[in-house]
């Protein structure tokens, strides 16, 4: 099971704008590109995107859809990645005086990389997270003011 945690300087409620931006779901998630708006209104229960994950000459169509949603507190996602399975991301976002503590918990659930799932994979899934927390670190302390989804805000294409 691979977590890490950071602490972002930014309030919770920066940090789940951000979050909630699907727009910006590529900026920060590691490897992902093309993302698109796939079901429902990102983050809540039920909404998904669709994105590819290159992975040296390999690419993977993979759909991410939200299975828990708390505002400012609480994003668990389910990453399907076809032919490698489907995993569990959980983040927790915890005040933290003025800024925000952000608890990422990732582990397989089922498929391939279950049954792969072995201490060197954990070793790569934290290098890939420490990278994925301090991309989201910049997007959230870099802007004055984060982007966050409103009903007037364009939404992703879809597929």
């Amino acid at each position: 099971m691979a977590v890490r945690h950071r602490l972002i300087r930014k309030p919770p409620e920066d940090v789940w704008g951000v979050l909630s931006d699907a727009e910006q779901y590529g900026d920060w998630v590691v490897g992902t590109s093309q993302v698109e708006l796939d079901e429902g209104r990102w983050p809540e229960l039920g909404a998904a995107l669709r994105y590819e994950i290159k992975i040296g000459p390999l690419t993977l169509h993979n759909r991410t859809v939200v299975r828990r949603s708390e505002p400012t507190a609480v994003l668990e996602l389910e990453a399907d990645s076809g032919p490698l399975g489907t995993a569990r991301i959980a983040m927790e976002l915890r005040p933290w005086g003025e800024h925000t503590l952000l608890i990422f918990d990732e582990h397989p659930l089922r498929g391939a990389g279950g049954a792969l799932h072995n201490g060197l994979l954990d070793a790569a899934q934290q290098m890939r997270h420490r990278a994925m927390l301090g991309r989201l670190a910049r997007l959230c302390e870099g802007a004055e003011s984060p982007a966050r989804t409103t009903p007037e805000q364009p939404r992703p294409r879809r597929a």
